[in-house]
């Protein structure tokens, strides 16, 4: 992992960020006084992109070259955060109280790490973020982002606007009660790594083992958020079927008609060895097919796959339109100031 990333993956993309809020948005931003506000400006937001699971690196690779994997989840709050912003649901303006100067400077001296550069308001109460906060977001240290003469980069105003929705949407997750057990963070990493190993996890990914805890119990929390506020159910993501080796792609075999009745679900009658009905998907692309318990080719589990994958990635648009809409409505009662670059 690049020791300057957070944990995250991103693609890039730009956005104007618009001033003046929409009549729609609920909270006004005072601009900090004696600051000149910036002219509206396009800024290259980074939203994150839907990711899939990869396997946890080999040991003789650098580890300070890994990203963690991040579930698609986490990725959609941002991209809702972004549309909230454009729309003027979650409002832009100047830090104010215990923020720093900058001046037009875009670096930072070790002693004012630790000053405002942003302050999100949520549900009443006012939060300020720090740079040593957006900096060190998802396990980069210091040292590693200090540039040669000591001074540190003043954090993007996308890294801002990540932190300040991730932390607002946690706190929806915990005003309803929402967490994540021991348990289900060691399924969630097995399922994203390949091990349920913390300590190995953070050594082969270059962080430590705190911050690997703590990036899954968000990434959990917030999948349960998600099922908790979406009414369309997500299934679970298909995998392919292997393919045969060369010269067998026709030949029947148990492995293939097991990946085929696994999916079939009530289309199928593992008793009887034949379809319990004939009014699905399934069937509609299957039928042609000839399949036992026993026995199924590959071209079958081909067919079978791409049913599934099909409704997969239907219901996958639906519970993303949800979200965007629960996320979009969360952020219109949060207001976000930054600090502003503009010279004094």
């Amino acid at each position: 992992m690049a020791d300057e990333d957070k944990i995250k993956d991103e693609a890039e993309k730009d956005v104007e960020v618009v001033a003046e809020p929409e009549p729609e948005a609920e909270v006004e931003v005072e601009p900090e006084p004696g600051v000149e506000p910036e002219p509206a400006a396009e800024k290259d937001v980074e939203p994150e992109a839907e990711v899939e699971p990869e396997p946890a690196p080999d040991a003789d690779d650098a580890p300070a070259h890994r990203t963690l994997p991040v579930p698609a989840w986490v990725a959609l709050c941002v991209v809702a955060l972004v549309v909230g912003v454009l729309g003027g649901y979650f409002l832009l303006g100047g830090a104010s109280g215990g923020s720093i100067s900058l001046d037009g400077r875009t670096t930072l001296s070790a002693g004012e790490l630790d000053s405002a550069v942003a302050a999100y308001t949520y549900d009443g109460q006012r939060t300020s973020i720090t740079a040593r906060e957006v900096l060190t977001n998802g396990g980069a240290t210091l040292d590693s982002l200090a540039n040669d003469d000591g001074t540190y980069n003043v954090p993007a105003a996308s890294d801002v606007l990540v932190y300040a929705q991730n932390k607002i949407i946690l706190a929806d997750a915990e005003k309803r009660g929402i967490t994540a057990s021991d348990e289900e963070v060691s399924d969630y990493a097995e399922q994203m790594t390949g091990s349920a190993d913390l300590a190995t996890i953070a050594e082969l990914y270059g962080i430590d083992e705190d911050t690997v805890y703590d990036t899954f119990v968000e990434s959990v929390t917030v999948t349960k958020l998600r099922d908790a506020v979406c009414e369309t159910e997500l299934p679970a993501q298909p995998t392919e079927p292997t393919e045969p080796e060369e010269g067998a792609e026709e030949t029947p075999t148990a492995d293939y008609a097991s990946y085929i009745i696994a999916l079939l679900g009530d289309e199928w009658d593992s008793e009887a060895g034949t379809w319990a009905r004939t009014d699905g998907d399934y069937y509609a692309t299957l039928s042609g097919y000839e399949i036992t318990n026993d026995a199924a080719t590959y071209a079958a589990a081909e067919a079978a796959y791409s049913v599934a994958y099909s409704a997969y990635s239907d219901a996958s648009t639906k519970v993303g339109e949800e979200w965007t809409s629960y996320t979009k409505g969360l952020l219109s009662h949060a207001s976000l100031q930054i600090g502003s670059l503009a010279e004094s």
